[in-house]
C-alpha cells in the first residue's frame, strides 16, 4: 500500500460550492477544474506523470440550511474584541490549523462560540490515515463541510474554510492574505508518535510535514502579519522523564559559579516527539530573530470528547480514536472496559504523564489568545491539569466500571515503545492557572459518563485496533501495508 497519495484534486460538488482538496505532499499546485492532478517530488517514486496547472486555493464559506433544533440557549455568550491601534475595536481573527482534527475542532468550535471570528485551515489527511491504515473513529464524524454549514445553522456564526496543505506555502501565503489572522492556533501536524514509529516513510512524513508546516507559518507570519500571536501545540512529551522536577520551558541553572536561565532539556522518544523539539528550537529563533510573538503549549495526554459546542448538534460530533496508533490511554481502556476486552498496560505501568479534559485544552487556548505573549517573547506553558501513571488510570477505569456493572480485568503486554516504566514525575503547570484556567478534574461522574459514551458506542468498535501493532524496536524501511 502506498503509504501517501501524492495528488491534488479540485472538486466542484455543487454550482454552489467549490471544495479544494489537497492531499499531503512535499509541493503543490492544483487545476480549477473540475478534477486536475499534479504530480511532484514524493515519499514514493512513481511513473505517472500529470499535467501541471497552478491556482489559488478555494475559500468555503458555508451556506446554513434549517435544522430545525432551538439551541439558542447553548449559545454561550461573550465578545472578544481587540483595540486597533488603541483606537477602535473589532473582532479578532483567529486562524485554526488543523481545525478538523480531534482537538482543533472542539478548539474551532469553542473560539466561534465565543465571537471570535474563525477560520479553520486543514488538509483532511487525518481522515486518510483512517482510511490508509484501517481505522475509524468510535464516533461517526461528518464531513467538515456539513459540520461547518451546521455549525453555522444552529449560530448564525461562519468558520471560513480553506482546505490545504500548510507545507504548500502559496496555499497558507493566500490563506493569510485572504484571513489576515491576529492569531493563528497550530494544531496541524501528525500528532502520533506510533504513527511517526510505524515505518521509514511515516517518519519521514512526521518530521517533514511538522517541521515544514511550522516554518512556513513562521515565515507567514513575518512577511503578512507581523503582529500576529502564534499559539503553538506542543507536547510534554518533548521533556521526557527526567529525575528533576519539570519546569515550564526554562530552567535557571548554576555551573561553575555562574547563573543562567536556560531552556530546558529536551529528551524525545519518537520521531514524533523530535519534530515537535525542532519546532520549539525553530519558533524560539524566529521569536529572537524576527521579533514574532509566540507561546508554546506543552499539552499532556488529552481525554474526554464532548465540549458544550460538540454536544449541540450529531453533526457536530468530535472524533474519539481508541486504536493503538491514535488512541490516547484513557480514552482506550474506557473503549476495552465497555467491550469486555482486558485494559492493556504496557509494561510494568508506572509511565507517569500530565492529563486534562479537553473541554480544558480549548480553554488554554483561549485564555493564551486573550494574554498574547509580547513582541519577540517565547512562552512556553505546561498545558495539563493532573498527572496519573498508567496503572493509576486502570484502577480509576476498574472501580468506575465496577459500578456500571462491568467486569473489568488487567493485563501487563509486551511495551511497544522504549521507555521508562517505572520513573520520578514532577511537572510544574501553574502559568495557565494564574491566567484563569478552570479544570476540570478527572471526578467519578466524569469517568461514569466517558464509560457510558463508550457504551453507547461500542458497536463501533472494531477488536482488531485494539492491541498495540507498532514496535519502537522493529521500525524499519519498508513501508507497512494493511491486510485486505
Amino acid at each position: 500500500m502506498a503509504h501517501l497519495l501524492t495528488a491534488f484534486c479540485s472538486v466542484n460538488p455543487s454550482p454552489s460550492t467549490k471544495t479544494y482538496l489537497k492531499l499531503p505532499s512535499q509541493c503543490s499546485s492544483i487545476g480549477r477544474t473540475s478534477v486536475t492532478f499534479r504530480s511532484c517530488r514524493t515519499l514514493y517514486r512513481s511513473s505517472i506523470s500529470f499535467r501541471k496547472k497552478s491556482i489559488k486555493p478555494y475559500q468555503i464559506n458555508a451556506t446554513a440550511a434549517s435544522i430545525g433544533q432551538d439551541v439558542e440557549n447553548r449559545i454561550q455568550p461573550g465578545s472578544h474584541q481587540i483595540l486597533d491601534n488603541g483606537n477602535s475595536s473589532k473582532q479578532k481573527r483567529v486562524m485554526v490549523i488543523g481545525g478538523d482534527g480531534y482537538c482543533g475542532w472542539a478548539t474551532a468550535l469553542h473560539l466561534s462560540n465565543k465571537n471570535y471570528e474563525v477560520a479553520i485551515v486543514d488538509n483532511l489527511v487525518r481522515r486518510l490515515f483512517d482510511l490508509q491504515l484501517g481505522l475509524d473513529s468510535l464516533t461517526p464524524i461528518s464531513s467538515i463541510h456539513n459540520r461547518v454549514r451546521c455549525w453555522k445553522s444552529l449560530t448564525g456564526k461562519t468558520i471560513q474554510l480553506h482546505i490545504g496543505d500548510i507545507c504548500d506555502f502559496e496555499f497558507l501565503t493566500e490563506a493569510f492574505k485572504s484571513f489576515e489572522p491576529d492569531a493563528v492556533v497550530h494544531f496541524g501536524e501528525q500528532r502520533s508518535a506510533p504513527y511517526s514509529m510505524i515505518d521509514r516513510s511515516r517518519a519521514i512524513f512526521t518530521q517533514h510535514n511538522n517541521v515544514i508546516g511550522t516554518l512556513n507559518v513562521l515565515f507567514a507570519i513575518k512577511e503578512f502579519s507581523e503582529e500576529c500571536h502564534l499559539v503553538k501545540l506542543g507536547t510534554m512529551g518533548e521533556y521526557g522523564t527526567p529525575n528533576i522536577d519539570i519546569e515550564e520551558g526554562y530552567i535557571t541553572i548554576t555551573h561553575n559559579g555562574r547563573t543562567d536561565t536556560l531552556p530546558y532539556p529536551k529528551q524525545a522518544s519518537s520521531f514524533y516527539h523530535l519534530s515537535k523539539v525542532h519546532d520549539s528550537n525553530n519558533i524560539a529563533f524566529t521569536c529572537k530573530a524576527w521579533g514574532i510573538r509566540a507561546t508554546d503549549l506543552n499539552q499532556g495526554v488529552v481525554y474526554g470528547v464532548k465540549t458544550d459546542e460538540t454536544e449541540m448538534h450529531e453533526e457536530l460530533c468530535n472524533r474519539f480514536d481508541y486504536d493503538g496508533v491514535f488512541g490516547t490511554a484513557l480514552n482506550r481502556f474506557c473503549v476495552q472496559a465497555a467491550v469486555g476486552h482486558p485494559l492493556t498496560v504496557y509494561g510494568k505501568g508506572g509511565q507517569t504523564r500530565g492529563y486534562l479534559d479537553i473541554r480544558d485544552t480549548v480553554q488554554c487556548v483561549e485564555l493564551a489568545i486573550a494574554n498574547p505573549a509580547k513582541q519577540g517573547e517565547f512562552r512556553v506553558f505546561n498545558q495539563f491539569t493532573e498527572q496519573f501513571s498508567v496503572n493509576d488510570l486502570a484502577r480509576l477505569v476498574t472501580k468506575a466500571g465496577k459500578k456500571l456493572g462491568l467486569d473489568v480485568e488487567t493485563i501487563s503486554v509486551p511495551n511497544p515503545r522504549v521507555e521508562a516504566e517505572e520513573h520520578y514525575y514532577n511537572a510544574k503547570h501553574t502559568k495557565l492557572i494564574e491566567l484563569g484556567l478552570k479544570p476540570h478534574l478527572l471526578s467519578d461522574s466524569l469517568l461514569d459518563s466517558l464509560l457510558n459514551f463508550a457504551i453507547e458506542y461500542k458497536d463501533r468498535v472494531d477488536g482488531k485496533q485494539i492491541m498495540p501493532s507498532v514496535s519502537w524496536k522493529k521500525i524499519g524501511v519498508k513501508p507497512l501495508t494493511v491486510p485486505a
